[in-house]
């Protein structure tokens, strides 16, 4: 292929998928590791780790349900009652010592951390959770998960939050969170009030 073909492949797939790593852009582009490098400088395109940082500063908002050093993963994009991003790389410390799979928990937290973490109150728990791993998780890959507020109305205090993990474009996990949350005085109140009438 030649060179500037495959750097505007290369500057497509990107764009559709800012998470891609140099490796997996090896496998689809079938070039050296070293071309791929090289073509993202001459393009202008940071690494990967850069990418996320540059994409985490311009999130939209801020976590409000718990510190950001407690959520499993690094977000990168929140937006609060609707949607949010995040991404954990499974290290060593993930993962079994025999087989280098990582232990479903690790990927489980990531998930559930999300779900918290983008709902807008002051606190947010867990209620119950109906998950289901699609596949194994193994060392070095990088899960990406989605999270997406599907409702908040209905049940007073309770937001419902389906989260995807993908590694690449593959779904590897995928969960249905109803969450617990502090809910404002003067909503309650009017909560209240209009119960009363009824």
């Amino acid at each position: 292929m030649p060179k500037k073909e495959r750097q505007q492949q290369l500057l497509r797939i990107i764009e559709e998928n800012p998470f891609v790593t140099d490796r997996e852009l090896t496998r689809q582009l079938k070039v050296s590791i070293q071309t791929i490098r090289l073509d993202r400088m001459e393009l202008g395109i940071p690494e990967l780790r850069e990418r996320m940082k540059q994409m985490a500063e311009h999130s939209y908002d801020q976590v409000r349900s718990l510190p950001v050093d407690e959520v499993i993963g690094d977000i990168v994009d929140l937006q609060l009652d609707k949607s949010g991003i995040s991404i954990f790389e499974i290290r060593a410390e993930h993962v079994f010592s025999r087989n280098g799979i990582a232990r479903g928990h690790y990927v489980f937290a990531q998930a559930n951390s999300l779900a918290v973490a983008v709902i807008d109150a002051e606190i947010a728990l867990t209620a119950s959770a109906d998950i289901r791993f699609v596949r194994m998780v193994r060392l070095g890959e990088k899960c990406i998960s989605k999270a997406y507020v599907r409702s908040l109305a209905g049940r007073k205090g309770k937001a419902e939050v389906d989260v995807f993990t993908y590694v690449s474009d593959e779904m590897v996990f995928q969960g249905h969170f109803v969450v617990y949350r502090s809910v404002s005085e003067e909503y309650s109140e009017g909560v209240s009030r209009s119960a009363d009438r009824h």
